[in-house]
C-alpha cells in the first residue's frame, strides 16, 4: 500500500509568488504546508537568470513586497544580484524556510475524489494535500527555438536563463538569437568581449531610454531613516505607471509621442541609416513588450557587431545558415528566445477531477482561469500569476499579493464552513474569460499590427491583464463563494492510502 504524507497545502515554486504564499499562509496559522522548489534556492526567475547585464525593467521601489520593503536598493532599476539578495533575506527573516524543499520538483499532481485531496508526487515523497498552490510563474521554463540542426552545433550553446559562467567568451565568435528583454541586456555585455558578435533579429522591438541612476549616499540614508519617504517614492511611481494603462488598452495612438522618443533613441545610438532602418519597428508601440536600454543600440553600431535580419534556415556544426544561403561561422550560440507563457508547462503535470490534465483542457480553447486563480474541474487548485494576470507596465509583485489575498480568504472560507472542496463553477470561469477577451479587442496587443508571445494559437491574449492593477486588486479583494461549487468532507474516516505524518508545522 502506498504511504502518503498528509499535509494541508503544497506550494509549488519559491520565487516571489511561492514565497509570498508561504509567508502569508504562515501568518494566518495555515502552517502545515510544504514548498516544492526544483532549484537549489529561493528566487525563481531571479535565481535562474544570471546572464551578464541581467536587471529589472520595473523601478526598484515597486519591486518588493509591500509587507517587506527593501530600504537598501542601490539604484532606481535593480540588477539581478540585488533582487536575489532581497528575496533570500526575506525568506530567512520569514521563519518559513524549514518547510521549503529545494532540489525537489513536483512530478505530478492528481485530484483524488475519494479522499478529496491532491496526490502530489516528487522523486522521493508523495503528499496528500488539501490544496495545491502553483507559484511557478510564466517565466520559469525556457523556450528553445525550433531550428533545423540546432542539436548538431559543435560549439557551446546555452539559453539566456541557463547561462554557462564557466565559458570564456573573450575573443569568441558569438551568435545571439533573439532581440527580446533578455537579449537587449546581454548584447551590450557580449559586444565588449566578443571577437565577432552576430545578433539574429526576427522582429525589431521598441526600445526606449532607460532612466536609471545610482542613488546617492544621502538619498539612501533618507530612504532608510526618514519615516514614510520610501512609501512616498513607491506610491508616486505606482500611480505614474498606472497612467500607461489607457495607452495600451483603450487609445493606443496616445503612444505616438513615446514612439518618437524611441526613434530618437535609435538615432542617438546608431549612426548608419541602413541599420537605423533595420531596427525601427513596423508595428505600434506596446503591441510587443516595450524594452528599455541605453546600451543596446550603441552595441549594435559597434564594429564587431552584425545585425542579421535574414531568417535562419538551419544551424550546422560550425555556424548558422540564413535563408539567403550565407553561413556565418561561430564558436558560441546564445539562445535568448524567451519562455513558455501561453502553454504553462506545469499544466501537463496536473490532472483534475475528469482524469484529464490541465494541459489537455486548455489545449481546446486556450488557457483560462477564474480571476487568474482557479479552474473549473480542478478543486482546491490555486494559481498565482495564472492566465491573464501579466502586466506590460507595472510590477507583478502587486498582482501576486492580490492573488495571495484571494487565496487566503478562500482558505478561511474552507475552515469556517468545514468545506473539503472549492471548485469554481464552469459558467463563472467562462464568463470571466469571455470578459477578458472582450476587453482585449481594442487593446494595442490586438490592434497594434504585431505577432507576439502574448497571443496563443487561437489568437487569444491569455497572458496579460487588460485593466489597471488596482482594478485587479478590487476584483480579488473578497472571496466570492457564490461562484463556487462546495462540498463537505465525504467521510469521517481517513482514506486507506493516507499515512498521517505531517511535513509542516502545527495549526
Amino acid at each position: 500500500m502506498t504511504q502518503h504524507t498528509q499535509i494541508d497545502h503544497v506550494i509549488v515554486g519559491a520565487g516571489f509568488a511561492g514565497l509570498c504564499a508561504a509567508i502569508k499562509l504562515d501568518e494566518d496559522g495555515e502552517r502545515d504546508f510544504v514548498v516544492l522548489e526544483k532549484g537549489e534556492d529561493v528566487g525563481g526567475t531571479w535565481r535562474d537568470n544570471t546572464y551578464p547585464g541581467a536587471a529589472c525593467d520595473v523601478p526598484s521601489q515597486l519591486y518588493s513586497f509591500s509587507f517587506a520593503p527593501n530600504r537598501e536598493w542601490s539604484r532606481s532599476f535593480s540588477a539581478q544580484p540585488e533582487i536575489q539578495d532581497y528575496l533570500q533575506r526575506v525568506a530567512r527573516d520569514s521563519g518559513t524556510l524549514d518547510r521549503f524543499r529545494f532540489d525537489t520538483a513536483m512530478r505530478d499532481a492528481t485530484w483524488d475524489d475519494a479522499s478529496q485531496r491532491w496526490i502530489v508526487t516528487t522523486d522521493d515523497t508523495t503528499y496528500a494535500a488539501r490544496t495545491l498552490i502553483s507559484g511557478t510563474g510564466a517565466l520559469s521554463e525556457p523556450r528553445l527555438p525550433d531550428i533545423d540542426g540546432i542539436d548538431s552545433f559543435a560549439g557551446e550553446v546555452f539559453h539566456s536563463a541557463r547561462w554557462d559562467h564557466d565559458s570564456d567568451l573573450r575573443g569568441k565568435r558569438i551568435a545571439v538569437i533573439g532581440t527580446g528583454a533578455s537579449a537587449i541586456q546581454i548584447v551590450p555585455e557580449l559586444q565588449r568581449v566578443a571577437g565577432e558578435l552576430h545578433v539574429y533579429q526576427r522582429t525589431a522591438p521598441w526600445v526606449i531610454p532607460r532612466h536609471d541612476r545610482t542613488y546617492s549616499g544621502l538619498e539612501r540614508f533618507a530612504l532608510r531613516r526618514v519615516p514614510g519617504l520610501q512609501q512616498l517614492y513607491r506610491t508616486a511611481i505606482y500611480w505614474g505607471r498606472e497612467t500607461y494603462v489607457p495607452v495600451f488598452t483603450r487609445w493606443p495612438r496616445l503612444a505616438a509621442p513615446v514612439e518618437q522618443v524611441a526613434k530618437a533613441n535609435i538615432r542617438k545610438g546608431i549612426s548608419d541609416p541602413e541599420l537605423q532602418r533595420k531596427v525601427t519597428p513596423d508595428f505600434q508601440l506596446g503591441c510587443k513588450r516595450v524594452l528599455i536600454s541605453n546600451a543596446y543600440y550603441p552595441a549594435l553600431d559597434a564594429d564587431n557587431t552584425e545585425l542579421v535580419t535574414d531568417p535562419i534556415s538551419k544551424v550546422t556544426p560550425t555556424g548558422i545558415v540564413t535563408a539567403d544561403g550565407t553561413e556565418r561561422e561561430i564558436d558560441v550560440l546564445v539562445v535568448a528566445t524567451g519562455f513558455h507563457t501561453t502553454d504553462m508547462p506545469i499544466a501537463e503535470h496536473i490532472t483534475g477531477r475528469s482524469g484529464r490534465t490541465l494541459a489537455a483542457v486548455w489545449a481546446e480553447h486556450g488557457q483560462s482561469a477564474y480571476k487568474g486563480t482557479t479552474v473549473s474541474g480542478f478543486p482546491n487548485l490555486f494559481f498565482i500569476v495564472g492566465p491573464n494576470t501579466g502586466l506590460g507596465h507595472s510590477s507583478m509583485v502587486f498582482m501576486i499579493e492580490s492573488q495571495v489575498t484571494y487565496i487566503r480568504k478562500a482558505l478561511r472560507a474552507m475552515r469556517r464552513n468545514d468545506f473539503a472542496e472549492l471548485d469554481v463553477r464552469a459558467d463563472a470561469e467562462r464568463a470571466w474569460s469571455e470578459e477578458m477577451q472582450r476587453r482585449m479587442e481594442p487593446t494595442v496587443w490586438h490592434t497594434g499590427g504585431c505577432s507576439s508571445w502574448y497571443l496563443d494559437e487561437h489568437g487569444n491574449n491569455t497572458t496579460l491583464w487588460p485593466r489597471t492593477t488596482f482594478a485587479f486588486r478590487g476584483e480579488l479583494a473578497s472571496f466570492d463563494i457564490d461562484k463556487y461549487d462546495v462540498a463537505a468532507p465525504a467521510t469521517t474516516h481517513e482514506p486507506a492510502t493516507l499515512a498521517g505524518s505531517s511535513a509542516g508545522g502545527q495549526r
